[in-house]
């Protein structure tokens, strides 16, 4: 969970509000709004995808992500370009449209994919942030 917010960059997994569910037996991360940044600023966008996420310091379970480096190795083989495609392929086309920087939908979905494929391809860097900040609290 900590490895795939730094991924992601999740602001909203602190103490304060950590948008988590348990149910069942598990527990569930909910609440993405805060994650994905450069959606907001496609400017920036190649800048984002390859930061540390220093946010990472403040999330409420990093005290217990003892094996992020597993934790990344075992996600980031799930992860790549046919997952990223087949997520984005669920996006509807109305939520991509009318954005002026793209020609259409699968423009920006085209957009999407090479960040996601840039910001799995820091994961190193993300992961030496998270592992930094862990080994501070710990």
């Amino acid at each position: 969970m900590v490895w795939f917010d730094a991924f992601v960059k999740n602001q909203d997994r602190t103490p304060r509000n950590p948008n988590l569910l348990a149910w069942h037996h598990g527990l569930w991360l909910i609440d993405h709004g805060s994650s994905l940044h450069f959606h907001h600023a496609w400017e920036g966008a190649e800048t984002w995808a390859l930061a540390p996420f220093e946010g990472v310091k403040d999330h409420v379970l990093l005290p217990w992500a003892s094996r992020l480096g597993e934790a990344g190795e075992r996600l980031a083989g799930r992860l790549g370009a046919r997952a990223f495609e087949h997520a984005l392929a669920e996006v509807p086309d109305g939520w991509l449209e009318g954005e002026p920087r793209f020609a259409g939908p699968a423009d920006h979905r085209s957009a999407y994919l090479r960040q996601l494929e840039r910001r799995l391809a820091a994961a190193p860097r993300f992961l030496e942030e998270a592992e930094r900040a862990r080994a501070l609290l710990v």
